[in-house]
């Protein structure tokens, strides 16, 4: 049984007038996605810079965000719920096509080893903060635990949760070129 995780907290710090360091926000962060069809599935888009280098006091545009892909020489911090997978295959393509059908319009998506296969030009750090998944490549597969780190290299790649309970994954998104 999946179990819902709490919302993704977002503290931002910034220089008040005097130019002393303070929190500016503490709140939930707002640009969150669910999706209908697969219950527990959560997309937290937490920030995003639109430029390297980021330029320090720019406000946070996660909201304007679309697709999966960073912006053009810029980056996101994405945190995702991922509620177990059915057991039964076609429901469980049903569920995770329909989460990544509006996705996939700036990546090329290929489903045949999971249905969640895709592949994007960027470099990705990908943080298990709760529960595990598996990293899916085309050839081989390995489980990730909470506090693994995986360094995601523009390759074709899927995320299985085949445990019981919900997996919740960091990943900060780098625009990058072959």
């Amino acid at each position: 049984m999946s179990e819902t995780l709490p919302p993704i907290r977002r503290i931002v710090t910034g220089d008040n007038a005097q130019g002393r360091s303070c929190i500016v926000e503490d709140a939930p962060a707002p640009a969150v996605r669910t999706v209908a069809e697969r219950p527990g599935y959560r997309s937290v888009n937490v920030w995003r810079t639109t430029q390297t280098p980021a330029p320090i006091g720019a406000p946070d545009s996660s909201l304007e965000h679309k697709g999966i892909l960073p912006p053009k020489n810029g980056n996101i911090l994405r945190i995702i719920d991922f509620p177990p997978e059915p057991k039964d295959p076609a429901e469980r393509e049903r569920r995770i096509r329909a989460t990544f059908s509006g996705m996939f319009h700036d990546a090329t998506h290929d489903g045949r080893k999971h249905p969640g296969m895709h592949l994007t030009e960027t470099v990705d750090y990908a943080i298990v903060l709760e529960g595990e998944i598996w990293s899916v490549m085309d050839e081989g597969e390995t489980l990730m635990k909470a506090g693994d780190v995986l360094i995601q290299r523009g390759t074709n790649h899927a995320w299985a949760n085949r445990s019981d309970k919900t997996a919740r994954i960091a990943f900060v998104l780098i625009d990058g070129k072959r």
